[in-house]
């Protein structure tokens, strides 16, 4: 059963929220983070970004670059800009985009459930971002980002949720992207009694973003042999209804030498093709592909989708074993310079727009992998294909930081 527990998080004083607040470190380059975190001297991208303060083209990985990091964090904390709670409690966080709106209990994961598979994995993890994760942890004493969990919905904890957002927030800000972020504390013994009992009755928790940082939290836990707080790592938990993923879409380098009625005539045997498509597939086992300016709807002929296998039948996994590798020669995506990875957030324009501008030769627009999958998946020790998902909204850095 799932362990979690309340901390003293260190928190933005509320009306410094919006201007300290940011997207996760991983989702940006370090031109885009210094671009906006220009003129912000309060923006936490100086602490997990920190390269932006030194020279460009500095090595990323470079000690001076964590260095920067933990003068900038420190400096954040003596000023009270980032200001910890005087005794542990957990907290709600809601993020609201547009007509959608996900509440999820911020708290600390157990790393051993983690080490134990009780927190469910359902991506492989490369060794330098680990690393990188390991190092910022290390030298700022602190897990400034959360790991984004999923649990299965439990009815009394979505009725607490209920109950206590109706109150006024703590905290509540619009940032940029028009994305609105409020939370509430809860530290009365009462309730956060009653929030660890009815985890204990929660078996798993499922990462949905933040493989790297558990990981790497579960390093430190381990180098640190559980002293401080390091046995526990920062999240937040959302029930899994609840849960927005958006498609992982492709672009493509080339046609492999194809001319496009060839790409076209070899598509025809994998799909039932539909040659003036819309850009949004509209269920499962549907694609769309621009090409030559204009979409086009596939759908896998039956054949293909016909398995009881969870990572076999998912679309990402389809379009790779009988597209991508035999008829654009993209064997591993995760090497491959032919193929790139465009999140759903930027929209099937973006595709448009990279093709139109000759960057790349075609697109291929996805139906999102739904949670269901995710937990099935995670549920059989399986493995998804990379770039399977992508969740939104994207929780910020620095609304909450756990101090070990």
């Amino acid at each position: 059963m799932a362990t979690i527990k309340p901390f003293a998080a260190l928190r933005p004083r509320p009306e410094l929220a919006a201007q300290i607040c940011e997207l996760p470190y991983d989702v940006m380059s370090s031109a885009e983070a210094r671009e906006l975190a220009a003129g912000n001297p309060l923006s936490f991208l100086h602490v997990s970004k920190p390269e932006i303060d030194l020279p460009a083209g500095t090595d990323v990985h470079a000690p001076e670059v964590y260095a920067k990091g933990k003068e900038n964090f420190d400096r954040l904390i003596a000023q009270g800009a980032l200001r910890q709670d005087s005794q542990p409690g957990f907290y709600l966080y809601r993020q609201i985009m547009g007509r959608h709106s996900q509440t999820g209990l911020v708290a600390t994961a157990s790393c051993e459930d983690y080490l134990k598979n009780i927190i469910k994995k359902h991506e492989l993890t490369r060794p330098d971002k680990e690393d990188d994760r390991v190092r910022h942890i290390e030298t700022l004493n602190s897990q400034t980002g959360p790991v984004f969990l999923t649990y299965r919905s439990h009815a009394a904890l979505q009725a607490l949720w209920q109950k206590r957002t109706g109150a006024t927030p703590d905290i509540d800000f619009t940032a940029g992207d028009g994305v609105r972020h409020t939370a509430w504390v809860i530290n009365d013994a009462e309730t956060v009694r009653f929030i660890e009992s009815e985890f204990g009755r929660i078996p798993f928790l499922y990462i949905a973003d933040g493989h790297h940082r558990s990981a790497a939290a579960a390093r430190v836990y381990q180098s640190r042999k559980a002293a401080g707080g390091s046995g526990f790592f920062l999240a937040v938990i959302f029930p899994h209804e609840q849960m927005q993923i958006l498609p992982y879409n492709r672009v493509l380098k080339s046609l492999n030498g194809l001319t496009p009625a060839q790409l076209l005539d070899k598509l025809g045997a994998v799909f039932i093709l539909k040659q003036e498509g819309t850009a949004q597939p509209t269920r499962k086992h549907e694609l769309a592909m621009f090409l030559e300016g204009r979409w086009h709807t596939l759908h896998f002929r039956p054949q293909f989708a016909a398995t009881t296998d969870p990572i076999e039948k998912l679309d990402v996994t389809l379009l790779q074993k009988h597209v991508l590798a035999p008829i654009f020669g993209i064997d591993d995506p995760r090497t491959s310079q032919q193929i790139n990875f465009v999140g759903g957030i930027r929209g099937t324009a973006e595709l448009e727009k990279l093709v139109n501008q000759g960057d790349y030769a075609c697109a291929f627009s996805m139906f999102p992998t739904s949670i269901e999958d995710l937990m099935v998946i995670a549920d059989a020790g399986g493995i998804m294909p990379p770039k399977s998902t992508w969740f939104e909204p994207k929780l910020r850095d620095a609304m909450f930081c756990h101090m070990i």
